[in-house]
């Protein structure tokens, strides 16, 4: 049965795309969820939202408790997670206002659980392919449908936050091949595959970081000026897209059986 996941963040917080959205408390063995977690359903299908830095945006990247935020979806039945995030541009060719759909990540993280295991099991869970493949085609397509400027794959660098980047550290990460940059999605692309759901990351590209000589640096203002435009492409796309999402059997949920000593 398909349950579909979203977790909100900067500018999307808490979409509001549910029927009948009801409010409710999960409780989970790593703590509270960043906010109360929203359930319902749209056009027949069970939706459950999570905003990840919490209604009024109140938890700084580092703070957020990803662990408990996916063990409640995982709880909740949830099988597919879409996971709008703010990103920064390390490539011209993506502009502020596009939208990219990642397929590899480099951590930049320091302080962050990464996996739930850390009694007496360990888990080498694998991450060469760390997002979903079909999720991320059916965004793609969904995107060309909907002639919404993105681009299909690209390397995400995620950051620990919550300050920018200086201009050498933005000029390595472009050497390193990053393409965009935030301050999420690690661990919480790994959590998922580990919790045995398919996760693709939605990136909403705000601005050129500061490693774009011709371009003014990144500031809060600009951001939240090209994340309000950002955000109702997004609510668009998941109107198109989760309808879409099937049940089919995808390694993303099965490597978990393989990954525990």
């Amino acid at each position: 049965m398909i349950k579909i996941g979203v977790i909100g963040g900067s500018g999307v917080g808490a979409p509001d795309i549910l029927e009948n959205p009801k409010k409710i408390k999960q409780h989970t063995p790593f703590g509270a969820t960043s906010d109360l977690v929203t359930i319902g359903t749209f056009k027949g299908i069970d939706v459950v939202i999570i905003p990840r830095h919490g209604e009024g945006h109140k938890i700084q990247p580092s703070l957020v408790n990803y662990r408990a935020n996916i063990w409640a979806m995982k709880e909740l039945g949830v099988t597919h997670i879409l996971a709008p995030t703010a990103v920064g541009s390390l490539r011209a060719q993506i502009m502020p206002g596009d939208l990219v759909f990642p397929d590899q990540f480099i951590d930049r993280t320091t302080k962050r659980a990464q996996t739930f295991y850390e009694g007496n099991q360990i888990c080498h869970i694998p991450m060469a392919e760390p997002f979903c493949a079909e999720l991320r085609k059916l965004l793609a397509e969904s995107a060309k449908k909907l002639s919404l400027a993105h681009h299909e794959s690209g390397t995400i660098v995620t950051i620990e936050g919550p300050r920018f980047s200086s201009k050498a550290e933005s000029h390595m990460f472009r050497l390193w091949g990053g393409d965009i940059i935030n301050m999420t999605t690690v661990p919480e692309v790994v959590l998922a595959r580990e919790a045995g759901i398919c996760y693709a990351a939605i990136a909403m590209s705000t601005d050129y970081d500061c490693w774009h000589e011709s371009k003014e640096p990144v500031t809060l203002e600009l951001i939240l000026s090209t994340m309000k435009k950002n955000s109702e492409n997004v609510k668009k796309l998941l109107l198109e897209v989760i309808p879409k999402i099937t049940d089919n059997t995808c390694k993303c949920r099965e490597d978990i059986k393989t990954s525990l000593l």
